[in-house]
Formats: structure tokens, sequence, C-alpha cells
């Protein structure tokens, strides 16, 4: 079994407190990593019907089966549960780590969770597998866009399986368009929130355009903004949001969208190879898709805030991301496998008009060496997994 950076952070925050949330997407590895921490905790999912149906129609009770607590997997699917945890937990003596809730929703998960359990919670995000888990555990390939085609979700990289990605992704597009998006939105939706999913696709690594999802797919903005906000719940988007330090009245104030998982996101882009997303022009927001990722999963996995933003401004300068970290970072993605100057033009402007502010500037690139030009590091993508730990050194 692959050994998950979040491990760590589970066992930090079930030694203080009485319930730990855990939320991701489906298939992220949340069952596996809490069964794993907690092997001797009895183990109930609430994807099973009959057990959903024992619980919600007498909670408390249902509690009294396990005494020493539980893992309860999709705990948000009975919301009755959370009040009588509560009532438990304020009963009973202080007991750390007694709850290990998991949930495929962020939303509902963390909304009853936080209305029923405030103060007596923690939560913990687990996304796919990083770039460093994958390394530690030797399966990274030699080519960048190989890794990118086939995604980080851990069934695609189980060796006792046999999954292509192109048959993987489209049995979990049609699982999580029938156990979650179905539970949100009128079945008869479901066709056209399909083509809004690909359509988003093309949009990774762009600006938000809703007008233009909204336009494209035939339904009002409204709509469109409650569909997005569905695929950021359920972790198959994220956005970054424009860096809010005021450098000028110009700067854009739109986000950009990115797809968790760039396995995904190449699927609803079609492509059937590694060699298909090379050739392609969608080849640079794939990879900065990539990056954005594992800058998310480096700060999930350790319990903190992702802390991530953009730079644009109206004349055309932009910075992929901006990381507000112990130190600010400024980073650019570069597809490429070469080193090049004007790949850090943008980074040397930015830091330019930064310059009364400790900022350093980074360019990720696809090679296999890292360089500095111009005093700005050129770090290749294997390195990535170790960015946060080796910059504070």
């Amino acid at each position: 079994m692959i050994k998950r950076q979040a491990e760590e952070t589970l066992r930090r925050l079930a030694m203080q407190f009485p319930v730990v949330g855990v939320t991701g997407p489906r298939q992220s590895g949340k069952s596996t990593l809490v069964t794993s921490v907690f092997p001797h905790k009895r183990y109930v999912t609430f994807d099973d019907k009959d057990m959903r149906e024992v619980a919600a129609s007498a909670p408390h009770d249902f509690l009294l089966a396990f005494p020493d607590g539980a893992i309860i997997d999709e705990a948000q699917k009975v919301p009755e549960i959370f009040d009588a945890i509560k009532k438990k937990v304020d009963e009973g003596p202080y007991q750390p780590g007694t709850y290990i809730l998991t949930g495929s929703s962020q939303f509902h998960l963390r909304k009853n969770m936080t209305d029923s359990l405030a103060g007596r919670a923690a939560f913990l995000t687990l996304l796919p597998f990083s770039l460093k888990e994958l390394r530690d555990a030797q399966l990274l390939p030699d080519i960048p866009y190989e890794l990118a085609y086939q995604g980080f979700y851990p069934p695609l990289h189980d060796k006792t399986k046999h999954y292509l990605p192109e048959d993987w992704f489209e049995a979990y597009i049609n699982t999580y368009l029938d156990l979650d998006v179905n539970e949100s939105i009128n079945f008869s939706h479901l066709s056209t929130f399909r083509t809004f999913l690909t359509l988003c696709a093309d949009m990774s690594g762009k600006m938000l355009s809703m007008n233009a999802l909204s336009n494209a797919v035939g339904v009002s903005v409204p709509t469109v903004r409650n569909w997005l906000s569905i695929l950021e719940a359920s972790y198959i988007i994220h956005f970054l949001q424009p860096d809010s330090t005021n450098l000028g009245k110009a700067v854009v104030k739109t986000p950009k969208l990115y797809f968790v998982d760039t396995g995904l996101l190449c699927h609803l882009l079609r492509f059937d190879s590694p060699e298909a997303l090379i050739l392609s022009t969608s080849k640079g927001p794939v990879i900065e898709t990539l990056a954005v990722a594992e800058l998310l999963k480096q700060r999930l996995n350790q319990g903190k805030r992702p802390n991530l933003t953009f730079y644009r401004d109206r004349s055309g300068l932009e910075v992929d991301t901006i990381a507000d970290w112990k130190q600010d970072f400024a980073i650019e993605v570069k597809s490429d496998q070469g080193v090049e100057k004007k790949h850090a033009s943008n980074i040397v402007k930015y830091l330019a008009l930064k310059h009364q502010e400790p900022v350093k500037g980074v360019v990720w690139y696809l090679g296999d060496t890292r360089f500095t030009l111009q005093g700005i590091p050129y770090i290749p993508w294997k390195e990535w997994a170790d960015f946060e730990d080796s910059q504070a050194e």
C-alpha cells in the first residue's frame, strides 16, 4: 500500500479532537487511509441503504453498537447522525479520535459537522495521490505527460488491478453522476450536466466565464453558478482567486478554474494517449493544472489552507500561481523540457512590481535538471514534490 502524506496529519488531529472529518473526491483513498490508521476501529458505510435506514430511524441507538467509536463512511447521507454524535461526545469522557467521519461531499459533510459539532471536530481533505507519494513508491514514469494522462486516482496505480484510464474514467463519471450529482439536480438535467462538465474541461487553467458556459450549455447563469458549486464541493474542480494584494486598479477580479485531477481532465478532453496530449494545444493548461493540483495536495495533506492565488492585470501581465506561505512565491508553470530566459519574463516583471515585499520567483518546468537564470530557479517536475520543504531550507 502506498503511504499517504496525510497519515501524520490524520493522527495529529485524532489525538486532539473527538471527531475528525475526512473529505475528498470519490476514489481518492479516504477509506483506505482511515482504516489503515485505525485498524481496530469498527467501520460502517452509509452507502449501504439498509445501514443508512437503520441509522436514520434511530441514530442514538445506532451509536450504541459502537461503544468505542467508529469510522463512518459517507456520513453526510444520514444528517441525523451528527446530533447523536454530539450528544454521545458531550455525555462521555473526553476521548480524542472517537469518530472518524468520511464523505465525498465537502459541502454536506462540513455543513453538518459545523452545525452540530462545532468545537468538537477537525477536518482533513484527501485528494488523489501526490507526486511525492508516487515518487516514494517508485511509480513515477519517466515522461511527465504519461502521468498527466493517467492521473493520480489510486485505483489507476494499483498493480493488482489492470484498469485502462479511458474505461476507468468513464465508469467514474457515470458513478459520480448517479451517486453525487443526481442528488443535487433534476434527473432530466443529467445529460446536460455531463455536457457542462466537458465544457468546464476546456476551461481548466483559464479564466472562468459563466456567461460563456451559460451560452454554450443553454442554461441560466444562476444554474451555471450552482453546477460549478457542485463540482467544487465534490472536488472535481478548484478555483484560484485573483491575488488580493492591490498593485493597482487594473488587476482582474475573475477566478481561474482548474480540475483537481489531470487524468479526468484528459479523458474529458478526449485524449486517447499521452502522445495526443503532447501534440495538443491544451498541453500547457493540462500541465498547469497538474502543477496547481500538486500545490493543493502539499498544503491539504498537512491540514493547511492552500493560500493559492494568481496574478493578472489588464495589460496582460500574468503569473500562474502566487503561494502565500511562510515565504511568498510567484510560480510560473511551463510545459517545456528546455530552459529559456523568456520563461521567467513575467516573474521578473511581477517581482519588480513587488520590490518592497519579500517574494521569491520560481519557474516550474518539465526538464530533469535544476537551473538558475536571472536569479530565478527553474525547478524540474520531479522536484515539484518537495517544493515547500525544499524552499524552507
